[in-house]
């Protein structure tokens, strides 16, 4: 019996202590307290620079909204601040928190100086798949590196030259002098290329920020999403892999145009295999001469549905271009040769707010051949920011 009474007794002193702290008052919530440490001599960058403010925020939880607003025109939603000015001048930032409980704001004035850019390119990176024009465009030399093949790529552009990136996922990395700043709906870069009517070889485009400002291209990348990206002929995640081919291999050609017809072998992760065909116009390696043994690519592979041979006998072949959202897909006088920043989506093809971009990438997005044409494969003659021509 004592033993009962005692364990009722534990009991009652829980419920009680239980109950105490559930009556005891929670402290009122408070509006967000806001610190921004001002640097020496005030906020200063330069127009089309990356500008950031990481500020401090108490009473912060994950209810909290923020807004940044320049000219009555909101920029940002996010707590840290990544924007860049377009002109020069003085311009005054509205940072805004905001809880249950209400509002702060903070001033920020920003000195925006001038500068003149020349929308220089850098080749940061450059690795061309098998195709007719790959060690030609830029030019291979035996012993050439990857260091090297890079510098002559970039000597090409430099020189209002042309390179190729050869088959499906051949690709180059290039950055400008400046940030390329998002317009919202307007076009904001052209990547130039040697496109003309009816001959499409499609490229998909990919953009990057430095957002850890070290100045390389080893941040978070994201894909434009062209007029094909939801297309159910499009396939995403496609991967490719090429084998280094004996060039002094027994060839099979197929008595017309194509000198090889059993080339360089390929093969894809969705269950498919074959070659790629050499043709009797150009007959030096396709392989990119300073590249292992295989090679794969991976990304967002286009239909080859555009492609006709519209002779009925293979000597006329077309491409047409997709609607809009690919480089080397139509003239570059066309309005739809350029790109919005503002069609970027994330890797799960979610829409992204991107301020600006530092970084392009452009790999060949087609895995066809067009008979005597050779292999679809994208061409770069340059990069181009439409609003500093402007």
């Amino acid at each position: 019996m004592r033993k009962i009474l005692l364990a009722a007794t534990a009991i009652t002193l829980i419920i009680s202590s239980c109950s105490k702290d559930d009556n005891v008052p929670q402290p009122p919530a408070e509006a967000p307290k806001i610190t921004i440490t001002t640097p020496d001599g005030g906020f200063a960058v330069d127009n089309r620079k990356w500008f950031k403010v990481t500020p401090v925020v108490i009473s912060d939880s994950a209810s909290t909204t923020y807004t940044w607003v320049l000219n009555n025109d909101t920029i940002s939603t996010t707590k840290d601040l990544l924007y860049a000015f377009s002109d020069a001048g003085d311009f005054t930032l509205t940072f805004t928190a905001k809880n249950s409980a209400g509002s702060t704001q903070q001033q920020l004035n920003v000195k925006v100086t001038g500068k003149t850019y020349t929308g220089a390119v850098t080749v940061f990176d450059f690795f061309p798949a098998p195709g007719q024009f790959t060690n030609g465009l830029p030019a291979w030399e035996a012993g050439n590196t990857d260091k090297e093949m890079i510098a002559k790529a970039q000597e090409q552009l430099n020189t209002n030259g042309m390179i190729s990136l050869g088959g499906f996922g051949g690709y180059v990395v290039l950055g400008t002098d400046h940030t390329i700043i998002s317009k919202g709906d307007e076009y904001d870069f052209l990547l130039k290329s040697n496109a003309f009517p009816n001959w499409s070889e499609a490229g998909i485009v990919m953009v990057a920020i430095d957002a850890n400002g070290n100045g390389l291209p080893d941040d978070e990348w994201y894909e434009i999403a062209g007029s094909d990206y939801k297309s159910p002929a499009t396939t995403h995640g496609y991967q490719i892999t090429y084998y280094k081919p004996d060039e002094n291999k027994e060839q099979k050609p197929d008595g017309m145009y194509m000198l090889d017809t059993t080339y360089i072998r390929w093969k894809d992760n969705q269950g498919k295999s074959g070659f790629l065909s050499k043709n009797i116009f150009n007959t030096a390696p396709y392989y990119p001469q300073w590249k292992g043994d295989s090679i794969s690519f991976t990304g967002t592979l286009l239909t080859s549905n555009n492609i006709e041979d519209q002779s009925g006998n293979g000597t006329y072949f077309v491409s047409k271009p997709f609607a809009w959202g690919y480089a080397d897909n139509v003239g570059d006088a066309e309005e739809n040769a350029a790109i919005k920043i503002s069609w970027a989506v994330d890797k799960n093809g979610n829409p992204v707010k991107l301020p600006g971009v530092d970084f392009i990438k452009v790999y060949t997005g087609m895995r066809a051949e067009a008979g005597w044409l050779g292999e679809i494969s994208t061409e770069v003659t340059g990069l181009l920011d439409l609003h500093l021509k402007k």
